[in-house]
């Protein structure tokens, strides 16, 4: 399952322009079944990423801004969360049962919420670690951060392999200093090291490998790694445009990750299932920074290339989707192979205006003098940044989600079981249905 967080249909639409022209589809686009996603929560119209997590990994619709639990539990329950009849199970957690092995790619922090859904049960998603889990008034004690079950829990602990980011949720602030960075050190609270508690929870003689560095990620011996972790960033995994006009070549590409990672995979002869995710395309577009979002979108159709070349169409099945749109508007009646990131003419108080612009966000106080009552003139910016801003209607500090359905595409055996609209808690459901596993309806004996 490939998940393009925040990936809206303008935002595949802008992607593909980008990358090669109108006429040009993004690999992914090309696969033979689409659907449509509804994507709400159960007690929001406008979902996260991770009342949606829960949805297309477990199949069970939840709460906005919880994680692994039904809609019982309400977001910031210390109490509610930790009942274990309100925990729903992933099909990460189905594959394993049924003899398969399951893993995670993400170019977001291991903990956020998209990866979270796959094994995590939580009240709120920002309890990645103990020290905030005490902010929000409930005792670490009794509460399971999110690093500590990617450790300890009962569907992580068996995972595969997980590549991502985030450290910092694995370390103390006050004593451990980060791989990467002498000047940074790591969120928790406890005076716990979890990297070094995973690297010995496994049992004896299990080779378990850490890396966090992409030399050391190429190294990999798949047939030599019963469990593979690694953390390339103290925080998110860097923006792909950051790393080339950085040289930051310690960083692996998601591709690169994905190519690593199914070929650990794949050394089980009863299969797997790997959830990919390309998390910073919804960072970009928090931010207004629609070069960011759509640069990374281009960059999670080549791993999906990656992998649909290098598995059969016969026993593999890819899903491709996203959990929630975004604001971002193309719009305006730009010329045939106008840059994207352009003008698309002018508006009536004659200042020109770009193709890219969002409903709200941090953008407003870039692209407004408030004082004046006008709108600057983006010909006096400059556009040439990859962090450039991109203008918003209502000023807001971070840019919101959209609510309207998400493209789901498939290629594969049972792929045409994805056309039509659905609810997004269907996905992992019908999936399971292709592979044989989980406690519903299956394909096969």
């Amino acid at each position: 399952m490939f998940l393009g967080d925040g990936m809206s249909i303008s935002t595949v639409a802008l992607a593909r322009i980008h990358a090669g022209g109108e006429e040009k589809p993004l690999f992914f686009e090309d696969f033979p079944y689409i659907g449509m996603s509804k994507t709400y929560c159960v007690d929001s119209q406008v979902s996260d990423s991770a009342c949606t997590a829960t949805a297309y990994l477990t199949g069970v619709k939840g709460n906005i801004d919880t994680i692994g639990v039904n809609a019982h539990v309400m977001v910031g329950d210390c109490v509610a969360g930790q009942n274990r009849s309100t925990h729903t199970s992933s099909i990460g957690q189905w594959a394993i049962d049924a003899g398969k092995d399951a893993g995670i790619v993400t170019t977001a922090r291991v903990t956020h919420a998209s990866p979270a859904g796959l094994y995590a049960h939580t009240a709120f998603r920002d309890w990645e670690d103990d020290y905030y889990v005490k902010q929000d008034g409930c005792d670490p004690e009794l509460v399971d951060d999110i690093a500590e079950q990617l450790v300890y829990g009962e569907t992580a602990s068996r995972l595969r392999v997980i590549l991502g980011g985030g450290r910092r949720e694995f370390m103390d602030r006050d004593i451990h200093q980060d791989y990467e960075y002498t000047d940074r050190r790591g969120y928790r609270s406890d005076g716990r090291n979890l990297i070094n508690e995973w690297l010995k929870n496994g049992p004896v003689g299990e080779n378990r490998t850490f890396v966090w560095k992409r030399s050391d990620l190429m190294a990999v011996d798949p047939h030599r790694t019963d469990r593979l972790l690694g953390m390339f960033e103290q925080s998110h995994c860097a923006y792909n445009l950051d790393k080339i006009n950085n040289n930051m070549v310690e960083e692996p590409t998601l591709a690169e990750m994905v190519d690593k990672a199914t070929d650990v995979l794949s050394t089980n002869p009863n299969g797997f299932f790997l959830f990919v995710e390309g998390g910073r395309i919804d960072h970009g577009h928090h931010d207004n920074r629609a070069k960011y979002a759509i640069d990374e979108t281009v960059e999670f159709d080549k791993a999906i290339e990656l992998a649909r070349k290098k598995f059969s169409e016969e026993d593999t099945l890819i899903v491709v989707t996203s959990d929630h749109s975004h604001s971002v508007s193309f719009s305006g009646y730009p010329t045939r192979g106008n840059d994207v990131f352009g003008t698309a003419g002018n508006g009536r108080d004659g200042v020109p205006y770009m193709t890219i612009s969002y409903a709200n966000g941090p953008g407003y106080s870039k692209h407004i003098d408030v004082e004046a009552g006008a709108r600057l003139d983006v010909r006096q910016m400059n556009r040439d940044n990859s962090n450039f801003d991109f203008p918003a209607m209502v000023p807001l500090s971070s840019e919101t989600h959209g609510g309207e359905d998400v493209a789901v595409y498939a290629s594969g055996p049972w792929s045409h079981l994805f056309t039509g609209n659905y609810e997004q808690s269907a996905i992992p459901h019908m999936m399971a249905y292709a592979a044989c596993i989980g406690n519903g309806m299956k394909a096969c004996n």
